[in-house]
């Protein structure tokens, strides 16, 4: 069951998730202000547009979710020997509106890239990342000096909700998921939020707990 948010309610709140549909959307309408993506996030909940023009989001928070844990990542052979040669630095929150930008034209969520992420989107995350509340990864090429990959999310306590990865080169959004992996595990994240799984990501180590286990793990430092 999906429900209708009331815009005109001066309440800000989200129906029960364990109401929605099997794919985990249980919402639509609502706005992304700051503080209802706060409230969102917080609950494992998160918005979708399925178009770019689309007027509301959807949102959406799936009973089994599929997340790796910064102790888990997986670091093929073939990464390690990438990485061993120097051929790219990581950073983060370099170059947060160039990151999200990228995402929005190399986008896995859709058969059009980046048909999801409009310039509502963009202005909503860049507004969460003003507050500290979104962060990106960057993979630049050395020799160039130019973002050939990276990665956005929004952080909550000690959980970081991946919601978009790009690459214009092979493997570079490998590197910044493995960067942003042991920058959590060194700073005490506990948990990586993909939302969608994808044999990329399974491959890197994701699999899937349950949104009782998730909401536990999300509420340990809030």
């Amino acid at each position: 069951m999906v429900f209708e948010i009331d815009d005109s309610s001066d309440e800000l709140y989200f129906p029960d998730p364990h109401l929605g549909d099997d794919d985990g959307c249980f919402a639509v309408g609502g706005d992304l202000s700051i503080d209802r993506l706060l409230l969102a996030y917080s609950n494992g909940i998160f918005p979708w547009y399925s178009f770019r023009d689309q007027d509301e989001p959807l949102w959406f928070c799936p009973m089994k979710r599929f997340v790796i844990f910064p102790d888990e990542i997986h670091v093929s052979h073939s990464m390690r020997t990438l990485m061993n040669k120097n051929k790219y630095s990581v950073g983060i929150n370099e170059a947060f509106d160039e990151v999200i930008r990228a995402c929005g034209k190399c986008n896995h969520r859709n058969e059009e890239d980046g048909a999801w992420l409009g310039e509502n989107i963009i202005e909503a995350y860049t507004a969460l990342h003003d507050q500290g509340f979104a962060a990106s990864v960057e993979v630049w090429d050395n020799e160039t000096d130019q973002l050939v990959g990276g990665l956005y999310g929004v952080t909550i306590g000690k959980v970081f909700i991946g919601e978009s990865m790009f690459s214009l080169v092979p493997s570079a959004s490998k590197l910044a998921l493995i960067f942003l992996a042991r920058y959590l595990k060194e700073h005490g994240g506990k948990m990586i939020d993909c939302q969608l799984e994808t044999p990329h990501l399974k491959s890197m180590g994701g699999r899937y707990i349950s949104y009782e286990e998730y909401m536990k793990i999300m509420n340990e430092d809030l």
